[in-house]
């Protein structure tokens, strides 16, 4: 018990420094792009004027006028006075910038304007994405027992053979997946957004999970949208999680695919088989006692097939 109350800890932890970390992020990205970003604002502005101001435009003036209309737009600044309201780079969008920059999602919707912050980008990532990859795996060794090996378990001991247990297991938690991180959300942000329809919400959600992140659809970019900083705070939880179960999915296809025979008809390595008291200890090692130590030593003595794994849960 003692072990499985650190590991918890270790978790809050984890999940703790992660937020400081974006938050962190946030205001280093906040600090350094938001003075480049009014820098470029006030230079739209006065190009506007002085394009109004001119009786006759020359064809010079018009392309040098788009030129820097267009570079603007590349950095998230607009010319259009309704879409300029909000800046890309307070605490808020900075956080957010941090979130997909450390999740690989990268909508690019707005990037650095400065070299110190590209410079900083990339030190950030570096310690950032093997982080959250490390948070995220965290994670989902933590819901392995309650969402996969449990269920199944369960299954079986209701009179299902092993392969249909887990394919009945794999097309529940699918269904689950599916409802919880894509049709419901993608109706929520349809009524957000307001200019979203359904299949952009879905198309968003499945983008953003896969971490493709095109950016051509970005949460929280509507001119005065109400709550916003709220808003973009949930988008980031919402990615969190649903990147979670993504990975979890994942594993539980590869666990599936170990007891239908395809990873090694396909000649893949298998899944790593644990039994479920290791599903609940830390992935960071800690000291273990003599005791933990001395049943390890034993049970490498035992045959492979008499070792607790997914693929061999209790059938009665």
């Amino acid at each position: 018990m003692a072990l499985v109350g650190r590991s918890w800890l270790l978790l809050i932890g984890f999940i703790l420094f992660y937020v400081i970390y974006l938050l962190f992020g946030a205001l280093i990205f906040s600090t350094i792009e938001r003075p480049m970003e009014d820098k470029l604002r006030l230079e739209v502005e006065v190009l506007k004027q002085e394009f109004l101001n001119q009786s006759c435009v020359s064809a010079a003036s018009l392309e040098n006028f788009l030129f820097k209309v267009l570079a603007a737009n590349k950095y998230g600044v607009f010319v259009l006075k309704n879409a300029s309201a909000t800046s890309n780079w307070d605490l808020a969008s900075s956080m957010f910038f941090a979130n997909t920059l450390v999740t690989t999602v990268g909508y690019g919707h707005s990037t650095p304007l400065s070299d110190t912050g590209k410079a900083f980008s990339i030190f950030y990532a570096l310690l950032g994405v093997p982080f959250t990859m490390l948070v995220l795996t965290a994670c989902v060794q933590r819901l392995l027992y309650p969402l996969v090996l449990a269920p199944v378990s369960l299954l079986q001991r209701s009179g299902l053979e092993p392969r249909p247990a887990t394919a009945v297991h794999f097309v529940l938690l699918l269904f689950l997946v599916v409802l919880c991180f894509f049709l419901v959300p993608a109706a929520i942000f349809t009524k957000v957004e307001g200019s979203w329809s359904f299949l952009d919400g879905i198309y968003f959600c499945f983008i953003s999970l896969c971490t493709i992140g095109l950016g051509d659809f970005v949460p929280g970019m509507q001119p005065e949208q109400k709550y916003r900083t709220l808003y973009l705070g949930a988008v980031m939880v919402y990615l969190f999680l649903g990147l979670m179960m993504m990975y979890l999915l994942l594993r539980t296809f590869h666990k599936m695919s170990d007891v239908h025979g395809l990873t090694t008809l396909l000649q893949l390595p298998r899944c790593e088989d644990s039994d479920p008291d290791e599903d609940r200890e830390p992935i960071v090692d800690h000291a273990e006692s003599p005791q933990r130590q001395t049943e390890k030593g034993a049970s490498n003595h035992l045959e492979p097939g008499s070792q607790v794994s997914y693929n061999t849960i209790n059938k009665g």
